[in-house]
């Protein structure tokens, strides 16, 4: 019998891929104040998130529950935005002052919101697919304003931080990584096009922007770019999504939904053991 499975990786093997990559990114980054913890765990980790990003939309893509997918997704980014705000208050910091901002989850809400839209519109559903992205986009606008009405600023940027998340309070990903994610599912489908549109969009925000903006900055020189400022290493993330096969694979969705924000606190307490033993 001939092997029907497709040359390359799964949706599944680029998550566990991601996963690792993340999980070191994190160790580096709950960690790095010991000295202990070698800079190439975060140059690594740099890969994690471009290729959640492009899992997610690959998912969202063929899922048969849309709706449940993103309630999923929504439950958790609200849960860790909500801490989030209690991070912002003063609660829970580590002895040094230091405190987690992670929320890669708020991205995805935004992302499968505009994903949705893009698919109304493809489907001549042009208001609900104008409405829901227009939405997005002027949310964070209509919050400024409603906070300046006596009483509702708290309770908006409570709202903005964690059920209702506005692009403008990203503390993790941000407006690159979200326009990143609409060219990624725009292009499905081109895959050559759709991965060198996204190489091209990472290069040229995340190096030459970068590199353009310090450029006058006293002492930078373009080496720094290697050493320093490396967030644009995440272009290589481009080479295993050049291997993906367009298959599921085995899944284990539970295990990614629920590593991202048990990893995260779980390192988070380690650190803070640490931080007040020494």
């Amino acid at each position: 019998m001939l092997n029907s499975r497709r040359a390359g990786v799964s949706g599944t093997t680029l998550k566990w891929m991601a996963l690792a990559l993340m999980l070191l990114d994190h160790i580096h980054y709950m960690f790095e104040f010991t000295g202990a913890v070698p800079v190439w765990f975060t140059m690594a980790g740099r890969l994690s998130a471009p290729l959640f990003l492009f899992c997610t939309a690959e998912g969202f893509a063929h899922t048969h529950d849309r709706r449940r997918y993103f309630l999923r997704i929504w439950g958790i980014a609200s849960a860790m935005g909500l801490i989030e705000v209690l991070f912002m208050l003063g609660y829970f910091h580590r002895a040094d002052g230091f405190w987690p901002q992670n929320g890669i989850f708020a991205d995805f809400v935004l992302l499968c919101l505009v994903w949705q839209g893009i698919d109304w519109l493809r489907e001549r559903r042009f208001v609900r697919g104008a409405g829901v992205i227009l939405a997005v986009v002027l949310w964070p606008f209509a919050a400024s304003l409603l906070c300046q009405i006596p009483g509702l600023a708290t309770p908006v940027a409570v709202l903005c931080q964690s059920l209702l998340p506005a692009w403008s309070n990203l503390t993790d990903g941000g407006v690159y990584y979200l326009i990143g994610g609409v060219i990624l599912y725009l292009l499905r489908g081109h895959r050559t096009a759709q991965l060198s549109c996204w190489a091209f969009w990472v290069f040229a925000t995340e190096f030459c922007l970068t590199a353009w903006l310090l450029s006058g900055t006293e002492g930078f020189t373009l080496s720094q770019m290697f050493t320093e400022y490396f967030q644009w290493f995440s272009v290589f993330a481009v080479l295993p999504m050049s291997f993906y096969n367009g298959e599921r694979g085995a899944g284990h969705k539970q295990v990614f939904y629920w590593f991202y924000p048990a990893h995260v606190y779980l390192l988070y307490a380690l650190s803070c053991l640490l931080c007040r033993a020494g």
